[in-house]
C-alpha cells in the first residue's frame, strides 16, 4: 500500500484540475507532455505531428494498414517521372472562414522548404505550382518513390492568416508559435503550456462524412506514468498515452478500460558526438560503448518486453533491413576495443536525456550509464522534460545524447537522411545527428536511393547503409519501442489509432 499512496494522492489533485466528469462528446486527454509550439514546421516531432492531425489536414494520411487515402487532395496523377499532379478538394474552409486554394498549398510548401527541421523531408521536391485554383503540381530533382510518403507531411496553412508573419523561429516566439488557422477537425481554443489545452470542434470542417462526433477535446499533460494510469483507471480522464510496460497488464485486467497495442518502429539510440569528444572519432570506441550496452536486458527489464531489441535503424519489414545484423553485447570485447583504441584507463563525457519523450527514456539513460563505468566510462548524465530538452539537442549540449526516430515517410532512407548523413545546414540533411557522424558512401547510397525506383536495386542500397552503420557504430542502438494506448470502454480508441502514433482524433466516435 505504501506504494499507491503517492499515486492515490496525485490522482486526487488531478481530479480537482481537471474538473466533474465529462460529457459524452467531450474528451479528456492524458499525455506525457503537450506541444512545445502551435507552428506546424517548427519542430519535427511526434507531439507536433499528433497536433496537426487535430488542427490541419494533410494533403493525404496514412491508414492502420499503410495505404494512403485522399485527405485535402481528392486525386492525383502522375505526368511524367518527374511530375506529379494533385487535385485538391474543393469548398474547404480554414478556421477563419477563407477557403483554402492552391494559393495555399503552394505557399505551404515554400515554407517547408524553409524549415530546418523539414527541409531535409523535401529535399527533392524541386518546385510547387498552381494549376488553378484547385490544382498544384510538383517537380522533384529526378524520379521519387517517395511522393505520397511526403505528401501526408504538407498540412496546407491559411497564407493570409500568417501572411507577414510566418517566420520559423526554433524555440522562439513566432506567431505561428502561438497561433494556428487551419482546416482540420478541431480549432484551439485555450492553451496553458505544461498545464491545458482546449479543443472545439470546427462547425465549418469539410469532412461531414466523418463518423466522429468528439465536440471538445481538453489535453492535460501528465508527465509521470503511474499518475498517467491512476487518472485514467480512477475515471477522471478518457484516453492517456504513452502506456509504461509496468502497467500493461493492470489496464488490460481492468472491465472498464481497453487496452490498445501495436508494434512500433520507433528506434531508440544515443548518438556520440564526434566533434565534441576526440575519442568518438575512433570507430573501435564507439563499438566498445556499442558493445557495452546490453540492450536486450534493456529491453527484458526496464521495457518489460515491450520493445524489439535492435541492431540497426530499419525495423523488419523496411527495405533496408539487414537480417545480418544482431545484437552485440560483450563486455570483454568493450573492454579489449578500449585498449586498443588507447583508452584503457577510460573517459569521462557528458550525456542529456529527456526524461517524459519516450518510454522509460531516463530508465534507459540512467542503465546505460552503469553500463559504460564497466568499461572506463565516467557518465555525467542529466536529464529534463522534452521542452528543455530538444534546445539542448538543437544546441548539441552534451558529449551524448538519446533520440528516437520513426520514420516520416515509413522508409529506411528517412533514418539516414536526418540521423546518418552528414550535417548539412542548407539542405536539412543530418539535422538530427547531434553524433556528427559523417561518412560520404553512407551519403552516397541514401541519396542514390531517394530517386531509384526499383525497389531490388533500392533494397540493397539501404541495406549497405545499415551494414555500413553496423560496422562503424554510427550510433548506439537500443530497441524499436512499441505503441500502447488506453481508453475507457465506449471510447473508439481502437479505430483512430495507427503506427505513425498520429491518433485521428477528429474520426473518434464515444459511446
Amino acid at each position: 500500500m505504501t506504494f499507491l499512496r503517492p499515486i492515490a494522492a496525485a490522482a486526487a489533485a488531478l481530479v480537482l484540475a481537471l474538473g466533474a466528469p465529462a460529457s459524452a462528446q467531450t474528451l479528456k486527454v492524458a499525455y506525457d507532455a503537450d506541444p512545445v509550439s502551435l507552428d506546424p514546421h517548427e519542430q519535427l516531432s511526434g507531439g507536433t505531428l499528433q497536433l496537426s492531425h487535430m488542427v490541419f489536414d494533410p494533403l493525404v494520411r496514412w491508414t492502420q494498414d499503410l495505404s494512403f487515402e485522399p485527405r485535402l487532395a481528392t486525386s492525383w496523377e502522375r505526368v511524367d517521372s518527374e511530375t506529379m499532379r494533385f487535385k485538391l478538394r474543393e469548398g474547404v474552409k480554414f478556421h477563419s472562414g477563407r477557403e483554402m486554394t492552391a494559393k495555399d498549398v503552394v505557399w505551404t510548401f515554400d515554407r517547408l522548404k524553409t524549415s530546418p527541421d523539414f527541409k531535409g523531408i523535401f529535399a527533392q521536391w524541386a518546385s510547387m505550382t498552381a494549376i488553378d485554383s484547385h490544382t498544384v503540381e510538383l517537380k522533384t530533382e529526378g524520379p521519387s518513390p517517395l511522393v505520397l510518403h511526403t505528401a501526408t507531411y504538407v498540412f496546407p496553412m491559411d497564407s493570409e492568416f500568417y501572411k507577414g508573419k510566418a517566420e520559423i523561429i526554433k524555440h522562439g516566439d513566432s506567431f505561428a508559435s502561438q497561433n494556428m488557422s487551419g482546416t482540420g477537425p478541431f480549432t484551439l481554443v485555450e492553451r496553458e503550456q505544461g498545464v491545458r489545452v482546449v479543443f472545439k470542434r470546427f462547425p465549418g470542417y469539410w469532412d461531414t462524412e466523418s463518423p466522429g462526433n468528439v465536440q471538445e477535446i481538453v489535453l492535460t499533460p501528465i508527465k509521470e506514468a503511474p499518475t498517467r494510469v491512476a487518472a485514467l483507471l480512477a475515471g477522471d480522464v478518457d484516453f492517456i498515452a504513452p502506456v509504461p510496460p509496468t502497467d500493461l497488464e493492470r489496464i488490460e485486467n481492468d472491465p472498464n478500460v481497453d487496452l490498445i497495442t501495436m508494434t512500433g518502429t520507433r528506434i531508440i539510440t544515443l548518438q556520440l558526438n564526434q566533434d565534441r569528444v576526440e575519442a568518438f572519432k575512433d570507430a573501435r570506441v564507439r563499438n566498445a560503448i556499442v558493445h557495452a550496452i546490453n540492450n536486450e536486458g534493456i529491453v527484458a527489464k526496464i521495457m518489460k518486453g515491450f520493445g524489439t531489441v535492435a541492431a540497426q535503424m530499419s525495423p523488419e519489414g523496411y527495405l533496408g533491413h539487414n537480417p545480418n545484423l544482431k545484437p552485440r553485447f560483450d563486455v570483454a570485447a568493450a573492454k579489449k576495443l578500449m585498449e586498443e583504441a588507447g583508452y584503457g584507463d577510460g573517459l569521462k563525457v557528458t550525456m542529456m536525456c529527456p526524461n517524459n519523450r519516450y518510454v522509460n527514456d531516463f530508465k534507459i539513460c540512467e542503465a546505460s550509464v552503469a553500463m559504460l563505468a564497466k568499461i572506463g566510462i565516467e557518465v555525467d548524465l542529466t536529464t529534463m522534460p522534452k521542452a528543455q530538452y530538444w534546445p539542448k539537442f538543437d544546441e548539441r549540449a552534451a558529449d551524448i545524447m538519446m533520440i528516437g526516430w520513426h520514420s516520416d515517410t515509413e522508409d529506411s532512407a528517412n533514418f539516414y537522411e536526418f540521423l546518418a548523413m552528414t550535417v548539412n545546414t542548407e539542405t536539412g540533411r543530418g539535422q538530427y545527428n547531434s553524433g556528427n557522424y559523417s561518412n560520404a558512401k553512407v551519403d552516397e547510397l541514401t541519396e542514390a536511393s531517394l530517386t531509384e525506383t526499383d525497389e531490388a536495386k533500392r533494397a540493397a542500397m539501404l541495406q549497405e547503409v545499415e551494414q555500413i552503420l553496423y560496422d562503424e557504430a554510427a550510433f548506439v542502438p537500443f530497441h524499436w519501442q512499441d505503441l500502447a494506448w488506453a481508453a475507457k470502454k465506449g471510447v473508439g480508441a481502437a479505430a483512430i489509432v495507427n503506427a505513425m502514433n498520429f491518433p485521428y482524433l477528429g474520426d473518434l466516435v464515444i459511446e
